[in-house]
């Protein structure tokens, strides 16, 4: 595995990818990989002869009173783990290599951004097609993979890529969970031992969310019940749930055939965030 810290060093290594004709996989990180970041490592090596991750925890998806200074960093652990998940290129910039001054040019997240984590965080998802389209422009992946646990990004980022026409797949991995049920998160670490006892409640209430919706009930019925549940996680505090047509992430219809139940919560030292998405079938509410 090849270590790069430049654009120029990682156009070079992709260049001579293509110019062998391998496909490239692609899976955008922040860093401090987890579980679930190694997972999608190795569903892009399994799928590609080559695959290219990138560690940047980017600032411009983080708000005034976010965690930018205390995300966790770790890249020596991070290399190895990457390594052994079976990538093959690391591009770990510096921000003043993604960001050389004042822009030329600014994006704008306008759809799918004004509910679930996009409703409390104004400008978070313009600094994620940001980003990643400075991403995708430099390592030219033929797929980039993305976990469901963040299902709003997931959904932002196809309608990026098929709304600027990038000639890329967006594969998504189901959440990997814990054996409680807890989505894995680089932000679990700040949790305490009483809140890691009670997070994985919040799976919980959505599975109890969705189990409402299939037995012939509403999308706010539904609702109501993944918030009952929620209030009762102890040292918790909700900060939404919602039911909602994916990937639209737009109000449930009698036409909508895929759904989403998510949730955040926030702790002490860290706000939580999973989801449940589902195909309605035929005939369905």
């Amino acid at each position: 595995m090849k270590t790069v810290n430049t654009i120029s060093e990682a156009r070079d290594e992709i260049a001579g990818w293509k110019e062998a004709g391998h496909s490239v996989g692609f899976v955008p990180t922040m860093g401090f990989l987890h579980e679930g970041h190694l997972e999608l490592i190795r569903h892009a090596a399994s799928e590609n002869r080559r695959t290219a991750v990138s560690i940047f925890v980017n600032p411009t998806q983080f708000g005034p009173n976010e965690d930018f200074e205390s995300y966790p960093r770790d890249l020596e652990r991070d290399l190895e783990l990457a390594k052994e998940a079976g990538a093959d290129l690391v591009f770990a910039p510096a921000a003043s290599e993604m960001y050389r001054g004042t822009p030329a040019v600014t994006m704008k997240a306008a759809a799918r951004t004004d509910v679930l984590c996009g409703e409390s965080r104004p400008g978070h998802f313009d600094g994620v097609v940001t980003v990643l389209t400075k991403l995708f422009h430099i390592l030219q992946p033929d797929r980039a993979y993305f976990g469901k646990k963040d299902a709003q990004q997931v959904a932002v980022v196809k309608g990026l890529t098929d709304e600027f026409f990038f000639p890329l797949e967006i594969v998504p991995v189901e959440t990997v969970r814990e054996s409680d049920g807890l989505a894995k998160s680089s932000r679990n670490v700040f949790l305490t031992e009483d809140e890691r006892m009670q997070a994985p409640k919040i799976y919980k209430a959505l599975q109890a969310g969705q189990r409402n919706y299939e037995d012939g009930f509403h999308a706010e019925s539904a609702k109501t019940e993944i918030l009952r549940h929620l209030a009762e996680i102890e040292g918790g505090e909700t900060d939404y749930a919602e039911i909602l047509q994916y990937p639209e992430l737009v109000p449930v219809t009698e036409q909508s055939r895929e759904i989403i139940a998510a949730a955040a919560v926030k702790f002490s030292g860290a706000r939580l965030i999973d989801n449940i998405i589902w195909t309605v079938n035929k005939g369905g509410n």
